[in-house]
């Protein structure tokens, strides 16, 4: 049999275990002889395996597995019926997930495999797979019994934080009380902490405030600029003595100027903006926590709260927030207009898809008048992990003729454009 017919039982077999999760005794038979003859373990056929359990007894796969399906990645002659075994095991754990209810223990095995996808397509292909990947992971922790697993700490201990899992327990936590409250708690601060140390690293070289050179420099040891001191006096140079000889010292200006710039966020916490609100919650306390940077955070729905009091920790905005409902965006705009003392020195960050239906007009109104009276408005279509969104196409044509088009895509973008408003 050639290899070509190799592959193919191998993908065959994938696509029958795909739609019918029984087993077909002619096609697994035959993918048994071609795992064994390719030489690799009988276990990639077992869909009760993970790629965990499989790599931890085989140790020499993770490097096949990593980058496996990445385009362009070439493999060894004979290698491509080995890149089919594998790639089928990656593909059936991680698309064929049954039916019924599911554990704990299930999810946490689901979701690491799930990341061995990830890195098995690469850094090009992770982004245009990351949706559905995430719909699956979203049925997947609809379907478990969370109140239960959540009041067996045990249970809850198994759990690993997700995005999907955080949007289930901010939903149900007016539901939950005594321990499975406190393990949902302690679920989303677990979240809260891993996302937020991402975004540090992307916010850390943010440079706030620039040097004001109208302020002398202060002339004190620790300001010498000893370089440009030598480099300056070089022509006083005495060659017999072997000596320079300083007239001028100079020193580096250090002052900085200290009028804060002041973000305000607003933030549409309407069912559909979930990943926006957990991510800029975090990313604006992130900011808040930076030298001479006044954060505001308005969040709201048919409702408006100002969330400011808090912004500092997002564990505990997210537990004021209630998440679902329609949107009402010129009452978050009536409350976030008055915290506009210098235009000039104000970033307002508007996060929401932008369907408002009859009032998208008076919401576009007060843009509209925010962004002429000096104010740099950044709208933004989405904050997500994969970048994928959904804006609204009348706002996205009225926004882009105003000359502030929709942020689209990934979060580093509005990190960016952050940086860029406080340098």
């Amino acid at each position: 049999m050639s290899e070509s017919n190799h592959r193919q039982v191998l993908y065959w077999r994938l696509l029958a275990r795909l739609f019918d999760p029984q087993e077909h005794p002619a096609l697994e038979s035959a993918s048994m002889a071609v795992t064994e003859a390719a030489g690799l373990p009988g276990a990639l056929l077992d869909p009760s395996v993970s790629v965990d359990t499989v790599v931890q007894r085989f140790p020499e796969l993770a490097g096949e597995f990593e980058e496996l399906l990445s385009p362009g990645r070439e493999h060894a002659e004979g290698g491509e019926v080995r890149r089919a075994a594998l790639a089928s095991k990656l593909l059936l754990n991680v698309f064929s997930t049954g039916a019924g209810a599911v554990t704990a223990g299930q999810l946490g095995t689901w979701q690491a495999d799930a990341r061995w996808l990830e890195r098995a397509l690469g850094p090009d292909g992770r982004g245009e797979h990351g949706q559905t990947v995430a719909a699956i992971e979203a049925d997947l922790v609809s379907r478990m019994q969370l109140r239960e697993v959540l009041a067996d700490p045990v249970l809850a201990k198994q759990l690993t934080p997700s995005m999907s899992l955080i949007e289930q327990l901010l939903r149900d936590k007016s539901n939950l009380s005594g321990v499975a409250l406190a393990n949902a708690k302690a679920l989303i601060r677990r979240f809260v902490d891993d996302v937020a140390e991402v975004l540090r690293t992307q916010v850390a070289k943010a440079r706030v405030g620039a040097v004001d050179r109208s302020v002398p420099p202060k002339r004190v040891f620790r300001n010498l600029d000893v370089d440009r001191t030598i480099w300056k006096n070089l022509t006083n140079w005495d060659p017999e003595q072997q000596r320079l000889l300083v007239d001028t010292l100079y020193y580096r200006r250090t002052a900085k100027r200290t009028t804060p710039a002041r973000l305000i966020v607003v933030v549409d916490q309407s069912g559909s903006m979930v990943d926006s609100m957990v991510n800029c919650t975090i990313l604006a306390s992130i900011f808040a926590g930076l030298p001479n940077v006044d954060v505001h955070l308005i969040a709201y729905d048919t409702r408006a709260l100002d969330l400011t009091p808090w912004v500092h920790d997002p564990f505990e905005v997210l537990l004021r927030t209630k998440l679902g409902g329609g949107n009402d965006g010129p009452v978050a705009m009536e409350m976030a207009r008055p915290k506009i003392t210098d235009p000039r020195d104000t970033a307002m960050v508007w996060i929401s898809d932008f369907y408002e239906f009859d009032r998208s007009q008076p919401l576009f109104d007060g843009i509209e008048a925010v962004h002429r009276s000096g104010v740099r408005f950044i709208p933004v279509g989405s904050v997500t992990s994969s970048g994928s969104q959904i804006v609204n196409p009348w706002f996205r044509t009225k926004l882009k003729q105003l000359g502030t088009p929709v942020i689209s895509g990934h979060i580093r973008k509005l990190v960016h454009e952050l940086k860029n408003f406080l340098d």
